[in-house]
């Protein structure tokens, strides 16, 4: 019995030996990093306006709040609408909507731009709307097509507008999407299925796997102007592949084709265009594309 009080007691003192060293270490770490601490704070540089930090009270990076220099605001120019027009689509009573949109802005692109079609007749009265949604790239200009507009009214004119926009900056190296169209033809037909066709081939020569890959193609007459649309797609296109296309027109269409345009695009700002996640964007509104 006495053994085991001698134990119990000698327990005691050398659990409270190793509490009271416990707390003679954390009090003089705490010490030590206060002077660590004061130290730094005594001998860390102040914040200037020309540290490259946005620090006191800078609106940017040394510019705005203290610093004398103002921020500069980039802001970016409203996409602009070309042209706008109708064609006959082949159908009973429906048409095809076309306007060539062209971005001004060399660093920033819309990954949703929201637009507007209205069908007007001779008086001027609209007889049919279509609202849709885009994306366009840092200084490029494209086709806006919709499709199978229907009105039992005879139209004469096409209003186009862009009801809303937001946009990307891309920083960095940016660099569009490799994708050529070559060895392109427009043929008539004479007998068979259809009136004419334009056929070619599309060579995917970005570093990239696109999972959809969108063609239009627009017929014009000797005047450049637009006398037929169409449109097809091409899904899992691999990096380095040429596929061939071909788009048929199953209807005859006014005047003779003496040009036409093959645009191919893929939505880079949608990540599961790609089907290798070789795209990373650093925030809603930053993109690098490289």
């Amino acid at each position: 019995m006495w053994d085991d009080l001698k134990q119990a007691i000698g327990d005691f003192w050398q659990d409270r030996y190793k509490r009271k060293r416990t707390i003679i270490i954390a009090v003089f770490a705490v010490i030590f990093l206060s002077m660590v601490f004061s130290v730094y704070l005594r001998l860390r540089p102040a914040p200037t306006c020309t540290d490259g930090i946005k620090n006191q009270n800078e609106t940017g990076i040394d510019c705005g709040g203290v610093c004398p220099d103002k921020c500069e605001k980039i802001t970016a120019e409203n996409l602009v609408s070309q042209e706008s027009g109708f064609v006959e689509s082949g159908a009973v009573n429906k048409y095809d909507l076309y306007s060539r949109v062209s971005n001004p802005n060399n660093i920033f692109g819309s990954d949703n731009f929201q637009y507007e079609f209205r069908l007007k007749d001779a008086e001027g009265n609209v007889i049919a709307t279509k609202q849709g949604a885009g994306y366009i790239l840092p200084g490029e200009s494209k086709y806006i097509i919709e499709s199978n507009i229907e009105t039992d009214k005879i139209p004469n004119s096409v209003e186009f507008s862009i009801t809303g926009q937001s946009w990307v900056e891309f920083t960095g190296y940016f660099e569009k999407p490799q994708l050529k169209v070559v060895n392109k033809q427009y043929n008539p037909i004479n007998s068979g299925v259809g009136f004419s066709e334009v056929i070619g081939l599309l060579k995917n020569e970005s570093p990239y796997d696109f999972s959809l890959i969108k063609l239009e193609i627009i017929l014009k007459n000797s005047d450049e102007k637009v006398i037929a649309l169409n449109s097809t797609e091409m899904r899992t296109v691999k990096s380095g592949e040429n596929r061939d296309f071909r788009s048929l027109w199953l209807n005859r269409f006014p005047g003779e084709v003496m040009d036409f345009e093959v645009q191919a695009e893929v939505d880079i700002f949608d990540e599961e265009s790609f089907i290798k996640k070789n795209f990373e964007s650093g925030s809603s509104q930053q993109t690098d594309y490289r």
